[in-house]
């Protein structure tokens, strides 16, 4: 092999280099520009009087658009930006679906996997309607369990002084559930449960043999890199580190909730509506949904992603009702498909709130098109606002 003196190693080792930027420059798509959404968002702030405000959209997979204006904290001054964490609520229902999924994929659950067959040390001791309870219909709202009531608030309190992790206290609200009657036999009747999906996430952690917690970043989060993905406070204790969450005193004051005991939802419901993220990885799970298995990572077959989205009952139409909280539509599994007279087609939903923040999810895989809009503040306002924000985005950016 021939010697190269010095000169001649410098040359080619800047050969070298250019061919590889070249290489790398021909195999990376040009980047698409990101458009500031910040002017569009600012008038919705002012005129509903929100304490931050921020949306992103995307486009065949790509975040083509993204803005954050107003405060983390009412009064502060310091400005939300699109990597800040917001509290998503009950959008969260569509990762637990997701994590249903991968397990009926890898052939350890099927839809129809009961409620007395994961727990078959408790079948003998349950209403023989609950016993029956299919996974699907857990994250259908057509369980038969009624929607939140006096009753359910009880097992939330009494959660409290339960010891053991979460999983734990997640089979023991399962015992505490098994032996009340059904509103409904399974599979008639949509009933929005928080329990619901609650006692779904006990049949997961079962089968998967792990917690909710773990499997849902272990399989979701991590693989799809949702960086600032977490679950419970978005803030840390005693820093404004994230967009708290606020509620109204009176008809003109928001009240800033650091984060601590009364600024989330009790962790044991976290199946139910516990995550929090920033909004452009918020659109990252939108975008990776309303691609229906065309792009990575492949968490699920594309055929389970679609079932997932595919509407299974309708819903009954509700006046007024709390921010987060489906109003019409038909309910999938973790989504809601609804028609919107500024949308030609059916479009995917769901709204989120553990009020005190609210999440607007939405896409269509027609038109691999998706957007997300997230405030913190849960009011009757900021669900008018979120709502008219989509509709401008919608209307701006979809093809």
């Amino acid at each position: 092999m021939p010697v190269l003196h010095s000169a001649s190693r410098q040359l080619l080792a800047s050969a070298l280099l250019w061919c590889v930027c070249q290489l790398g420059m021909a195999q990376t798509a040009a980047p698409v520009a990101m458009v500031s959404l910040d002017q569009t968002l600012t008038p919705y702030l002012i005129q509903y009087k929100l304490p931050a405000l921020a949306a992103a959209v995307v486009q065949n997979g790509r975040i083509v658009g993204a803005g954050a204006v107003g405060t983390r904290k009412v009064g502060s001054g310091i400005p939300v930006t699109v990597n800040d964490r917001f509290h998503i609520g009950s959008d969260t229902k569509a990762f637990t679906a997701t994590l249903a999924g991968i397990l009926v994929d890898r052939g350890a659950m099927a839809w129809t996997t009961t409620v007395g067959e994961v727990f078959p040390e408790l079948a003998p001791k349950m209403d023989p309607g609950f016993r029956s309870i299919t996974i699907r219909e857990l994250l259908s709202h057509t369980s038969g369990i009624p929607a939140d009531n006096a009753e359910f608030m009880d097992v939330l309190a009494k959660s409290v002084f339960e010891e053991g992790n979460l999983d734990d206290l997640r089979y023991w609200a399962v015992q505490q559930w098994m032996s009340k009657p059904l509103q409904a036999q399974p599979g008639q009747r949509f009933a929005y449960s928080n329990m619901g999906y609650t006692i779904a996430g006990a049949m997961i952690e079962r089968v998967a043999r792990k917690s909710w917690e773990e499997l849902i970043n272990e399989w979701i989060f991590d693989p799809m890199e949702l960086k600032t993905a977490g679950l419970g406070s978005q803030a840390q204790i005693g820093r404004v580190d994230a967009a708290l969450g606020h509620v109204m005193v009176g008809e003109d004051t928001a009240k800033a909730f650091m984060a601590g005991p009364g600024d989330d939802n009790p962790q044991i419901i976290g199946p139910a509506g516990l995550a929090h993220m920033s909004v452009l990885d918020f659109a990252r799970w939108a975008g990776w949904n309303a691609g229906e298995g065309k792009r990575g990572p492949d968490l699920l077959k594309p055929g389970t992603l679609k079932l997932l989205h595919a509407a299974v009952i309708d819903m009954p139409s509700v006046q007024n009702p709390a921010p987060g909280t489906p109003a019409a539509g038909k309910y999938a599994l973790g989504w809601v498909v609804v028609k919107m007279d500024w949308a030609p087609q059916p479009l995917v939903f769901h709204g989120g709130s553990n009020q005190k923040n609210l999440a607007h999810i939405w896409f269509s895989a027609e038109k691999d098109f998706a957007m997300v809009v997230v405030t913190n503040i849960a009011s009757s306002g900021a669900n008018d606002a979120l709502f008219a924000v989509a509709e401008k985005l919608y209307k701006q950016f979809a093809p």
